[in-house]
């Protein structure tokens, strides 16, 4: 008798020795929340969930990714805040968003027409330059992993947008920027400062009367549907940065961070490479709704746009910080 419950005994705590060694065994993944403003089927979009396809398949389920995209988690003035604060992991931000973060070096990428093509942008991305003030976010207790191309953006409206002074008293929607608030103001238009969520509807009411996008953008959000015209001007930029909560990621097990270092690498190069091709095929496919009547700029036009927004270049120079937009003009070429 004594035997058999010394037996029982030993079952009983070894059952009780097994529960905390299975979990340990399979500990609960690492859960990365990535929020994001614009549609799936975007650059941005697409790069969202190719990390996470390949972050989740390399780290072998260890490391878990949602993907939020059209402002399901944050809108836009809301997602920063969420990211510092640890609400969310990861974001991916227009450049357009740091400046009131007080990082207003990034607002060098809103000068209009200061990059011509995508190997112009990418000297200063891929470049020092890029590097170091992708540095200069640590302060703010974030960090930012790389930079991710969208596009070169145009202008639409309801009247034709060709001559600079057709853009008088028109409301253009802009991202909140002081650069791009000095753009519109140039060339005589009146900014409005409004989350990317509502712009469709602004447009559709007439609350704005037209705004300035990479075609993917325009195209996945219906823009074009509620804008008699569109203008090929490629006057500006709009490119994102990867972001993480500073903490977060250098609390991550080494050999997670690692993988997915290498996994951010390769989604960028994903990234950049469907930029152009989709933004392409978005102006393609404006084209062929016939909702938008499609607006080349000859290159007197678009010499005399350039002429009257080069104005931007010289109000935000103290700004931005001379020897951020002199580096910039030093890689691209660009002359005012």
């Amino acid at each position: 008798m004594k035997l058999n419950h010394c037996l029982k005994t030993l079952v009983i705590a070894s059952a009780a020795l097994a529960v905390p060694m299975t979990a340990l065994a399979a500990p609960a993944p690492i859960l990365i929340k990535f929020s994001h403003v614009v549609a799936q089927q975007t650059p941005k979009g697409q790069a969202a969930d190719y990390f996470k396809k390949i972050a989740e398949e390399r780290t072998k389920g260890r490391v878990k990714i949602e993907v939020y995209p059209n402002s399901q988690l944050f809108k836009d003035k809301e997602e920063m805040e969420a990211l510092q604060m640890g609400s969310v992991q990861m974001l991916a931000p227009s450049l357009a968003k740091f400046g009131p973060l007080g990082l207003k070096e990034f607002e060098v990428f809103d000068l209009p027409f200061i990059f011509d093509d995508y190997a112009e942008l990418h000297k200063v991305t891929q470049g020092p330059v890029g590097a170091k003030l992708l540095h200069k976010l640590e302060s703010k207790g974030l960090m930012g992993l790389a930079y991710w191309d969208n596009g070169f953006k145009v202008m639409s409206a309801n009247k034709p947008l060709k001559k600079v002074e057709d853009f008088k008293g028109q409301k253009m929607r802009i991202q909140s920027s002081k650069v791009l608030d000095s753009q519109m103001r140039s060339v005589g238009a009146i900014p409005q400062v409004m989350a990317f969520s509502e712009v469709y509807q602004a447009l559709q009411t007439g609350v704005v009367d037209g705004t300035e996008n990479p075609p993917s953008n325009l195209f996945t959000q219906k823009m074009h549907e509620v804008q008699k015209y569109v203008t090929i001007s490629n006057h500006g930029y709009l490119g994102y940065a990867v972001l993480v909560n500073k903490k977060f990621w250098m609390g991550l097990p080494a050999d997670i961070r690692t993988i997915l270092d290498g996994c951010m690498k390769d989604a960028t190069v994903f990234a950049n490479s469907v930029a152009k091709k989709d933004n392409d095929e978005a102006m393609a496919a404006v084209r062929k709704s016939g909702r938008s009547q499609i607006i080349t700029l000859t290159p007197e036009e678009k010499a005399a746009w350039r002429k009257a927004m080069d104005r931007t270049h010289k109000d935000n120079m103290s700004r931005i910080g001379a020897d951020v937009v002199k580096e910039v003009y030093k890689e691209t070429g660009y002359k005012p």
